[in-house]
Order: structure tokens, then C-alpha cells, then sequence
């Protein structure tokens, strides 16, 4: 019978009475679906830290996210990769990738019960100061975090990695609560120029505090290194960018000072 929590230890102690990165899987249900996130923290940090979600690529919740995770709670946080499509589903070829982010997307309500589930289980944990939440996302992911600022969801800070910029439902004028940060590629099919003006335009009409980062000659995925192995087996326009890659990783640092400074 599967436990409700299951344990990992992400690395070994580095000896007597040293702590260590520990994450473990959490299974939950959001009406009546089977859903399973990871939770990643380090037991060295002393009392309550910021929390911060992690929304899988359309692939679905796999080892990407949760290694995303465990780079946060390396950084200090604790840190949740939700899960969007439900327990076992995470697709292999784009064909079930596309299926199952088109399910998520075209019932937003969902997909939003979805995230605040997850928020609230993040906030439950007794590592987590419950008043500072962040979220970032990845492709798929970082559209749901956009949506969710856009709907003025209280979070202090998200980060859209290659994520879906645009949108049925923009945000309507001070509805933006939580701070944004966007990270795409200029050579992205899934984001073009006039679809990076639109959402900036956007923000601005919202009055919402954001920046747009666009890495020139990048594609879709730069921050996966499995992105090479996919665009090669699927002839698709994705590539990993090693140094995008990092450079968006140490300017979401900066934005997560930032935003937990108070």
C-alpha cells in the first residue's frame, strides 16, 4: 500500500550532527483526483523560510521539476513542484504533452484549484513562513504562474521560465499583486516578438511591476538540458542554452532576495 509521504534522502550527512537536503513525494486530492508533488528543504536552516512552487513543463510533473526544487531548497527555501496533470501522468511524446496541457489549460477554474492546493499544502509545512509564497514555472508552468498573477493571486513574486505569454483573460488595471519576472528566448516559435510586445503591453496597462528578459538567438527550453535530446528525436525548435540558462538562474536569485527582504 502506497504511504501517503514517502521519504528521500536527497544526499548523504556530511557527517555527526550535520544536516542535509531532504525532499519527499506528497500525494494529495483535488476533488477526488490523485495528484503528487515533491517537497524539497534543507533541516540545516534554521526556522521558517519563504515557500516557493514549481510548475512542471508540459512533459508533466517529472525529475526536472523536482531538481528545480531541490536547487531552492539548496538556495534556503522550501520548495513544492506541484503536479497539474494528476499522479502517473507525464508524457514521454509530445503528442500525450500537448493532450494533457490542453486539458489543463482549457478549464483555467481547474487549474487554479489545482495551484491553490498546492499552495496550501506548501503553506502547511513547518518550515514554511506562510506569508511569503513565490512561484515559478517552466513552459507550460510559466503560463500557470502568469495566470495566476494575472488574477491577482497572493504571492510575492513569480518567474516564467520559456513560458506561454499570451493570454484569453488579461489583467485588468491593479488586479497584478505579485512582482514579475520573465525569462524567454528571442528565437522561441512559442513566443515571437509581437506576442512579447502584447504581454508587455499588457503588464503596463495593469499597472503590474515586471520585467521581460529575452535572450537572443535562444529557443524554447533553454533552461532543460534534456531540451537537445527532444529537438532532436520530435524535430522540435527547443535547445538548451547553458549560459541563458544560468544567467536567468542567478537573476531569480536576486529577484527572491528582493522579494522576501521584508
Amino acid at each position: 500500500m502506497r504511504h501517503l509521504f514517502v521519504w528521500v534522502l536527497l544526499f548523504a550527512f556530511a557527517g555527526a550532527g550535520h544536516a542535509a537536503l531532504r525532499g519527499k513525494e506528497i500525494v494529495y486530492q483535488v476533488d477526488g483526483k490523485e495528484f503528487t508533488g515533491y517537497l524539497a528543504w534543507d533541516d540545516a536552516v534554521a526556522g521558517k523560510r519563504p515557500g516557493i512552487l514549481v510548475v512542471h513543463e508540459w512533459w508533466g510533473h517529472n525529475a526536472y521539476a523536482r531538481q528545480r526544487a531541490d536547487k531552492l531548497a539548496g538556495l534556503g527555501y522550501t520548495a513544492f513542484a506541484l503536479d497539474m496533470y494528476g499522479s502517473g501522468k507525464v508524457a514521454d511524446h509530445p503528442e500525450d504533452a500537448k493532450r494533457f496541457m490542453q486539458a489543463v489549460m482549457s478549464d483555467m477554474p481547474e487549474a487554479e484549484k489545482r495551484f491553490d492546493k498546492a499552495k496550501s499544502i506548501l503553506q502547511q509545512q513547518p518550515s514554511v513562513d506562510a506569508r511569503h509564497i513565490a512561484a515559478i514555472g517552466y513552459c507550460l508552468g510559466g503560463g500557470v504562474v502568469l495566470h495566476m498573477a494575472r488574477i491577482g493571486a497572493k504571492l510575492d513574486g513569480v518567474v516564467s521560465f520559456h513560458g506561454s505569454l499570451g493570454t484569453s483573460e488579461p489583467a485588468r488595471k491593479d488586479q497584478v499583486k505579485a512582482r514579475v519576472l520573465v525569462f524567454t528566448g528571442a528565437a522561441d516559435p512559442y513566443a515571437p516578438p509581437e506576442t512579447v510586445a502584447a504581454f508587455e503591453q499588457e503588464m503596463r496597462q495593469a499597472g503590474a511591476r515586471f520585467r521581460v528578459i529575452s535572450y537572443p538567438g535562444v529557443k524554447h527550453s533553454f533552461t532543460n538540458p534534456a531540451a537537445d535530446a527532444y529537438a532532436e528525436r520530435f524535430d522540435m525548435p527547443l535547445a538548451y542554452d547553458q549560459q541563458a540558462d544560468e544567467d536567468s538562474w542567478r537573476r531569480t536569485q536576486a529577484f527572491f532576495k528582493k522579494i522576501f527582504k521584508n
